[in-house]
């Protein structure tokens, strides 16, 4: 098979797997059924096209060939259990629906089918970890190795995880539908933090080489980018979006030539991604204005989204409104409390109000257990200590962040900040 030949499935495999697994799981009501059928097909065009050529519609070709073994199986299923009329019944209703046009696209359909299967990769019934390696293959088309190299794991243990969330969906007897009322917005919480936790873990590599993962990080905007579409009623997903948007225009700036980590304020704005800027104050405004439409206020991600519109609206690092930042953590706390705000919100208070406002409220959260392997509490207590001229105390607190630090990238950058030079950095 010629490279082009591959690379070109593999292109249409990773924009289409999700919405072909997502209606076979409509006509199948299995997930993990669905996925294997489409995994059929994929494996079928691999075969199919270096003899026959790349079809004109290659995502139509890959939906009708998943459609036509979904449907075989529905038939074979229907034979089997023909004695049992009710049974039979409800198979009929599934060949009716999916049979009389194969190549027709019913895009409302297929964009049904996807939010539902949104629903069900991030299921509460299912772990965290399952959650998100189930996400990242059915919604991301990433393959297991993909996913293993991604966050640091052995493919094993990454197929594991799959193969237990498909089979605790299957005996959970989780139903392909949308949840409503209340139900909506509990399980839209466990969406929204699944894209989350895949998009912090590709802007902040918790372990590894490299201080970021760029790849999680596309995928989880890519997944925002298709929830909005499919929930644009939903303050909290627009917010998510604008979230990611922001913080990925300055992907290009976080690290210098050799992929050292930049900080915040010494990156070269310049180097931000206006596009991206716009999109995420666009979807900022949206989320306002839904929250306005509901009069209720801005949910967690569309505060940290606001925050970080702070950051690029300032054309220098001085620019920047600490005041407001600080405001915002405030809100942020009230509404979403945990160690880890109230860190950040040390920080701004710091910028805005000198480094011994901030290293008061750091101070209170020294024996927090939460962050008692948190290496960003050390790290922080770190510069304010050297902003306050207590170097020696600085010092001490950067080597205990490098120490926790799991990441070789950042662990360099404390360590220098220690005034220690690393062992890979000599």
């Amino acid at each position: 098979m010629s490279d082009a030949v591959r690379r070109a499935v593999e292109a249409v495999w990773r924009i289409e797997s999700a919405r072909i697994v997502a209606v076979l799981t409509r006509m199948l009501r299995d997930v993990g059924l669905a996925e294997e059928m489409a995994q059929e097909a994929l494996v079928s065009a691999l075969e199919t096209w270096p003899a026959n050529g790349t079809p004109d519609n290659p995502a139509a070709w890959l939906m009708t060939a998943a459609k036509h073994r979904a449907l075989d199986w529905l038939r074979h299923r229907k034979l089997e259990q023909e004695r049992e009329p009710a049974l039979t019944y409800e198979i009929e209703g599934l060949l009716q629906d999916a049979a009389p046009d194969l190549d027709r696209a019913v895009e409302d359909k297929i964009g049904d089918d996807l939010l539902r299967l949104v629903f069900i990769a991030c299921h509460p019934v299912l772990p965290t970890e399952g959650r998100v390696a189930l996400t990242l293959r059915l919604l991301g088309g990433l393959t297991t190795d993909e996913i293993a190299r991604a966050f640091l794991v052995p493919e094993p243990t990454v197929a594991q995880r799959i193969v237990r969330a498909k089979r605790t969906l299957a005996e959970a007897r989780v139903p392909f539908e949308v949840p409503v009322g209340h139900e909506l917005v509990q399980r839209l919480a466990s969406v929204l933090q699944v894209v989350y936790l895949i998009y912090n873990e590709g802007y902040a590599a918790s372990a590894g080489a490299d201080w970021m993962r760029p790849a999680l990080c596309e995928e989880a905007l890519r997944l925002g980018r298709i929830l909005a579409g499919l929930a644009p009623r939903e303050p909290e997903v627009h917010g998510l979006a604008a979230l990611m948007e922001i913080q990925s225009s300055r992907a290009r700036a976080r690290t210098d030539a050799q992929g050292a980590p930049v900080l915040l304020l010494e990156q070269d704005r310049a180097r931000w991604d206006q596009l991206l800027i716009r999109r995420g104050l666009a979807a900022l405004e949206r989320a306002d204005m839904l929250c306005r439409e509901h009069g209720r206020a801005l949910g967690p991600y569309a505060l940290q989204a606001a925050i970080a519109a702070c950051h690029a609206r300032a054309r220098k690092a001085e620019d920047t409104d600490w005041q407001r930042i600080a405001a915002l953590y405030d809100a942020l706390a009230q509404l979403a409390p945990s160690p880890v705000v109230e860190l950040n919100r040390a920080v701004a208070v710091a910028m805005a109000f000198g480094p011994a406002a901030g290293l008061e409220l750091v101070d209170s959260l020294v024996d927090e257990p939460a962050l008692r392997r948190y290496h960003l509490l050390p790290s922080v207590r770190g510069d304010l200590l050297h902003k306050l001229g207590r170097l020696d105390e600085a010092r001490l607190e950067f080597e205990r962040a490098a120490a926790l630090t799991r990441n070789e990238r950042e662990r360099t950058l404390l360590l220098e900040r220690a005034g220690i030079r690393s062992a890979s950095n000599p």
